[in-house]
Order: C-alpha cells, then sequence, then structure tokens
C-alpha cells in the first residue's frame, strides 16, 4: 500500500514540475508587453485548469467516469479564450478583448472551484460513513 501510495505521489510531483516548467517557459520568452496582454492571462489561466484536470485524471483514475467535471463551462472558457486570442482578425477593440479574456479566466476559476469543492464534499461524505 506504501508503494502505491509513493508511486500516486511521485506522478503528482512530476504533473508539478511539469507546470512549473511551462510557466517559466512562458516567462522566460515573452516580453513584458505580451505578458500584460489578454491572451497570456488566458494562456496561464488554461494552463492552471488543464493542470487540476490532469491531476484529478492521474490522481482519481478509478473514479474518473464517476466525477462530474463541468466540461460546459470549459468549453465555454475555451471559445472565449478563442475570441480573446483572435481580436484583431475578428475587428474586435482591444478594451472588449481584455474583457472577454477576463470572462474565460472567471470561466476556468469556477470551473476548477466547482471541481475542488466536490472533491471537498465527496471526501467528508466518505469520512462521515466511516
Amino acid at each position: 500500500m506504501a508503494s502505491l501510495q509513493g508511486k500516486h505521489r511521485r506522478w503528482t510531483v512530476i504533473t508539478s514540475g511539469l507546470l512549473v516548467g511551462a510557466l517559466a517557459l512562458i516567462v522566460t520568452f515573452t516580453t513584458r508587453a505580451a505578458l500584460v496582454s489578454p491572451a497570456a492571462v488566458v494562456v496561464v489561466a488554461a494552463i492552471g485548469v488543464m493542470a487540476l484536470m490532469l491531476q484529478l485524471r492521474l490522481r482519481y483514475q478509478q473514479k474518473a467516469g464517476d466525477m462530474h467535471l463541468p466540461s460546459w463551462l470549459n468549453l465555454f472558457g475555451g471559445v472565449l479564450a478563442l475570441i480573446a486570442f483572435l481580436h484583431d482578425w475578428l475587428h474586435i477593440r482591444v478594451g472588449m478583448a481584455e474583457l472577454i479574456a477576463l470572462a474565460a479566466v472567471g470561466c476556468f476559476g469556477v470551473s476548477g472551484t466547482l471541481v475542488l469543492h466536490n472533491l471537498r464534499k465527496r471526501r467528508s461524505a466518505k469520512q462521515s460513513a466511516n
């Protein structure tokens, strides 16, 4: 049992390291002006949500089908992020693109919050049953 927990912990550490590496690459190879753009904010938020979803898949593999993930919210956030990213091509003003990017980040944040809330609720129900 201890080796199984060690294996899961190892994958958690590896995925955390990959997340930090991805964020370090973004910060290292972008200019200061690019870091304040709506696209940069959306990319960092999307990396955070994808890291959360990957960690859930790795940690709870046996219950992955049982977990209710707000896919529609992630899809909506992705569409908003794509619109914010392509604001020049779609002829959207910069101020509106920033609002759309903020809405995409909000969708990703709410999605992550819902997932974490479901995990905590499930854990507390399991502890009260024991």
